[in-house]
């Protein structure tokens, strides 16, 4: 008897296994996604340099919130001096309703060598998903803002005068999976205020490389109505990163 029980355990003990852990059980998805990327850039406009990059991006993303943090940095140098040293924080919180979101908004710019040195803008609004699918997601944002802009330093005017402002915000975030490990986004953002008005482009092509590392590709071009005597209304920045990704 305890022979025959003993066979009935051993045949019983795998099928029990099995089923508690099937072969391909992946853990669940974490709410937390975290990107790191670094390389090379290519400079045009108000500065012309190439050199290195570095961006991080944190995601806390629920049923009921979304919160998002991004830090990017830019430094260039040639052989007798900076060149180029940027700073970018975005700071974004979402509440999540039926049909859309409310979201309060922080996107804050060093520049040293930009047409605007210190550049601070708050503002907040309404979001919604205009189309959404499993390859395909477009976002479109509105709301009004506050904007503070602090212009270089020229021969004229030793110690500029900060422009402050109230503006009109309104944002569309496309994403697009292509392929199986390729993707593609752009963010294009509109600021209309009274005294100046600027358009930003953000567009990026990630390519997988294996598990949780890809190379990407991104353009940011920002146009700048009015600037500073001596400076250029439009500056773009090209970025040829290695990305890695943390779920």
């Amino acid at each position: 008897m305890l022979k025959k029980l003993t066979v009935v355990f051993a045949l019983t003990c795998p099928q029990v296994a099995f089923a508690l852990v099937p072969p391909d059980y992946q853990e669940p998805p974490s709410d937390l996604t975290a990107e790191i990327e670094a390389g090379f850039q290519l400079n045009t406009g108000n500065t012309e340099s190439s050199s290195f990059n570095g961006r991080t991006k944190l995601v806390y993303d629920t049923e009921q919130t979304k919160q998002e943090g991004t830090i990017k940095a830019y430094f260039a140098a040639d052989n007798e001096k900076t060149t180029a040293e940027k700073y970018d924080l975005q700071l974004q919180s979402s509440y999540k309703i039926n049909g859309g979101y409310f979201f309060g908004r922080g996107d804050f710019t060093w520049d040293q060598f930009g047409s605007y040195t210190r550049i601070s803008t708050v503002s907040g609004g309404y979001g919604f998903d205009a189309i959404s699918s499993s390859k395909t997601n477009l976002s479109l944002e509105i709301g009004p803002g506050y904007r503070y802009n602090l212009p270089i330093a020229t021969d004229d005017m030793p110690i500029p005068e900060a422009n402050k402002d109230v503006i009109l915000r309104t944002a569309a975030k496309f994403e697009m999976k292509l392929q199986e490990y390729t993707s593609l986004n752009a963010d294009l953002t509109a600021e209309t205020g009274e005294d100046n008005n600027t358009l930003t482009l953000d567009m990026s092509y990630k390519n997988t490389l294996f598990q949780d590392w890809a190379f990407k590709i991104g353009v940011n071009v920002k146009y700048t109505e009015v600037v500073p005597e001596g400076s250029k209304q439009t500056d773009t920045i090209t970025t040829f990163n290695l990305l890695y990704t943390f779920q």
